[in-house]
């Protein structure tokens, strides 16, 4: 084979490697995968026409249910219009899951693409150096996450909870803004739990969509009579402001050394390190957050409130 023919194969297999998608009369090319979790993936895509670049979330339905949870999603991203939660540029479904045998449907939702990642990543490379962050950048971070879920948490006409809230689920602006994201696991923040099968079934759903390290006690084991509310999403913030000043969840230490995330998690005990760089207000608020007892776990206005009294104190040291 002479290598023009060969120059010709090899272009030929460039082009045929790249995927195409037209959403909504919208042509979209796949550059790369950004990531891949249990339920869906992350493409990074550019636009043909404007070569603007956005991340593609690809949800795979195998049943109607699937595709219920996946219209949701795209529901919750339709309707939560805040500047600190991630907007919803474009959707659609193509194919139909059903009854028939290997029948699935794959969602697509359109949306905003960042380079610097998410808050995961960006504590992942400052902890090579253990360059810690600025307890003023910490609080002002900390405090946007906070009106996010505000938003989420005063909702009418009913309250919503993220019930996924962690470092990995927060994208960062150029201007390190913090942008809430990946609204699969939202749901009404009130659940009445009325016996063992109620019980069981959101337990079950909460070990299938929220991350052990961020998850709170309550979900870990559901009592058969109780109710579960909005203050789930306050112990995961408390497991953020922790991971924004030491670059992991307190309980992802516990999880790497092997020990039980769920024993550590119910006892509620938190440790700092000696050498932390940071005040004891901080740490503080950190412990506001994580009591074990959701009934007598905070409120999120009352952790905003806590959160302006630590900055106030802090700058006034400064």
């Amino acid at each position: 084979m002479n290598t023009l023919g060969l120059s010709m194969i090899l272009k030929m297999g460039c082009i045929c490697t790249k995927e195409h998608l037209n959403i909504n009369g919208i042509k979209y090319v796949v550059l790369e995968r950004l990531g891949e979790g249990g339920f869906s993936c992350v493409d990074l895509v550019e636009n043909t026409t404007t070569k603007k670049k956005y991340a593609l979330k690809r949800i795979t339905c195998h049943s109607i249910e699937d595709q219920k949870t996946a219209m949701q999603e795209i529901n919750y991203y339709k309707k939560l219009r805040h500047p600190n939660i991630i907007e919803l540029v474009d959707s659609t479904f193509k194919g139909s899951a059903d009854i028939v045998v290997h029948a699935t449907s794959e969602a697509f939702l359109v949306l905003p693409y960042y380079k610097r990642g998410t808050l995961h990543d960006y504590l992942t490379l400052r902890s090579f150096n253990k360059n810690y962050l600025d307890a003023k950048d910490i609080l002002r971070i900390f405090s946007e996450v906070c009106e996010a879920l505000k938003f989420l948490h005063d909702f009418t006409p009913e309250s919503i909870a993220h019930r996924d809230l962690k470092t990995a689920n927060i994208c960062l602006t150029e201007h390190a803004d913090p942008i809430l994201m990946d609204l699969g696991s939202c749901a009404p923040a009130k659940v009445q739990i009325c016996g063992a099968q109620d019980a069981q079934k959101l337990q079950d759903l909460a070990a299938e969509r929220c991350s052990m390290t961020y998850r709170a006690p309550e979900l870990f084991h559901v009592e058969s009579y109780c109710v579960i509310d909005q203050r789930v999403d306050i112990w995961s913030l408390g497991c953020v402001l922790y991971a924004m000043m030491y670059f992991k969840s307190p309980y992802d230490i516990i999880y790497e050394r092997g020990d039980s995330v769920n024993l550590a998690v119910i006892s509620g005990t938190v440790h700092f390190p000696q050498e932390a760089p940071f005040s004891e207000d901080i740490h503080d608020l950190v412990r506001y957050c994580l009591v074990v007892n959701p009934s007598e776990r905070p409120f999120i206005d009352a952790v905003i409130e806590k959160t302006k009294e630590v900055k106030n104190k802090i700058e006034t040291i400064v």
